[in-house]
């Protein structure tokens, strides 16, 4: 009867696992050789899903004291995206919002409440994914927050340049397959991430 539970339970188990693959990463954000905010990021296996999310905050001063907070919230069914949300407060207001959603034909794409042209084709890499994955063989990735496409070159020893849809160029950094540091140009302000751990 006790063998009957336990095969029972095995077998219950085998066909739902619990999170296999659950994975949270932490970076430092330096600006002048000063921390100025941190970001973490999380993936979470589950049966055909992959879930993942990142907060990043960063406190500085240009000209004037402001803070910036990123959240991002992705959602991916059998390696093609399903969904992206991304949220951008300064001084914890409202600054920006980006909805990708897939609808079984094509991706919706609202930007600050604006709907979008529509994306016809599946998107199968995204941004918050260079956290995770040495972009080996891509060449080109989603970005959940400008509802753009981007381009990735590789520039050998396992570091690789992304080029925004404005011409800002970010170089990431990776050991063991893993992202170690990246140099972000965000426009109004240049940083770096450094892993603190993982």
């Amino acid at each position: 009867m006790i063998w009957n539970l336990i095969f029972i339970n095995l077998f219950v188990f085998s066909l739902n696992p619990i999170s296999i693959s659950d994975k949270t990463l932490h970076f430092d954000i330096v600006h002048k050789n000063n921390i100025v905010g941190d970001l973490i990021a999380s993936k979470r296996v589950f049966d055909s899903k992959t879930y993942y999310e990142s907060s990043t905050t960063i406190k500085t001063k240009i000209i004037r004291e402001f803070s910036v907070n990123y959240t991002y919230n992705v959602q991916f069914y059998n390696e093609n995206l399903e969904k992206a949300d991304v949220h951008i407060t300064v001084n914890d207001k409202p600054h920006a919002e980006t909805l990708t959603k897939w609808n079984n034909t094509n991706y919706q794409i609202v930007k600050d409440n604006t709907v979008e042209n529509p994306i016809n084709k599946t998107i199968n890499y995204a941004t918050i994914q260079l956290y995770f994955k040495e972009p080996k063989n891509i060449k080109s990735c989603y970005s959940e927050q400008d509802a753009s496409f981007n381009t990735i070159v590789s520039m050998g020893d396992h570091v690789y340049k992304k080029v925004n849809s404005k011409g800002n160029e970010n170089l990431y950094f990776y050991e063991k397959g893993t992202l170690k540091k990246a140099t972000i140009d965000g426009g109004l302000i240049k940083f770096e991430i450094i892993s603190t751990r993982i």
